[in-house]
């Protein structure tokens, strides 16, 4: 497929793991990629098969309003990282996050606000990102909606794309996921087939999962439930695994807890719902973690 000769010019705000992977693939379509940062950036991408490194040179951003814009940041950094960037009315953002809610109040109005859910894998650390593991990504708005018209283009060398009308399940699929399995590889510091092995966590997980269904379930009563089965389908894919909360924990960095099993926390308290085994772990990770 042969790109078009408009394409969009996309920003990116937060050139980690998978900032760096959304760059590499924006870039192989064709479409210029800048980072929001007063210098360029240089970063390596390396792949778990036989494929030779990447280099990928990111120039400054030009002045001028955002009208793409990647937001690949940790939920955490959300804020700072939107501040004071020049963003277009009518902006299109990819949400590269865990979590949901951690863009609310931070774009325009007008902002046509595309989420990103991923099965793919990258660990590493600034300038080098190893892609461990290359599944399926699907893009999609929480309302529904067709594609953009630049998705195909992209589609095309970003490998397990797919757009999907509307994206939520997946979405909450992804977060009960990471609402079990992050905070408590985390607080134990265990990969994520531990909670399988363990009786004790594998109960703790049990909780959790029954209290993300019961809410679900409330916010839409055609949510299928059975996140047990769900989350340990997760976690044996993914048994030696170290998820993105634990690894946070390990290095004394902030946690995306606020996101994740904080979203449900406040899904639950605007409905009257309790969910106790949620809070209990909130607050044990925020004990163990610092301040914001």
């Amino acid at each position: 497929m042969t790109p078009p000769s408009d394409l969009p010019v996309w920003h990116l705000a937060g050139a980690g793991n998978m900032g760096t992977l959304a760059a590499f693939y924006l870039r192989a379509a064709g479409f210029p990629v800048v980072v929001r940062r007063p210098s360029p950036a240089r970063k390596t991408l390396t792949f778990e098969d036989r494929r030779a490194p990447r280099t990928l040179d990111l120039p400054a951003a030009p002045a001028g309003p955002i009208r793409h814009l990647v937001v690949a940041c940790k939920t955490p950094y959300s804020a700072a990282a939107l501040a004071e960037l020049p963003l277009a009315p009518d902006v299109t953002v990819l949400r590269l996050q865990n979590g949901l809610g951690s863009l609310d109040g931070l774009l325009p109005a007008g902002a046509d606000l595309i989420e990103v859910v991923t099965t793919s894998a990258v660990k590493g650390r600034h300038p080098t990102h190893h892609l461990v593991a290359e599944n399926q990504t699907w893009m999609g708005r929480a309302r529904g909606g067709p594609a953009p018209a630049w998705f195909d283009t992209l589609a095309a060398h970003w490998p397990g794309l797919e757009w999907a009308a509307p994206i939520r399940e997946r979405q909450w699929r992804k977060l009960v996921a990471n609402a079990v399995i992050n905070p408590l590889t985390g607080l134990y510091d265990v990969p994520n087939g531990r909670l399988l092995e363990d009786p004790d966590l594998r109960a703790r997980a049990d909780r959790l999962a029954d209290e993300a269904d019961t809410l679900l379930g409330a916010l839409d009563p055609a949510w299928s439930g059975g996140s047990r089965q769900q989350v340990a389908a997760v976690a044996r894919a993914t048994a030696g695994n170290t998820s993105s909360m634990r690894a946070d924990m390990q290095r004394g960095a902030v946690t995306e807890i606020d996101a994740i099993n904080g979203w449900l926390l406040r899904q639950a308290d605007r409905l009257g719902l309790d969910l106790p085994a949620h809070r209990e772990i909130v607050a044990a990770v925020l004990e163990h973690s610092p301040a914001p």
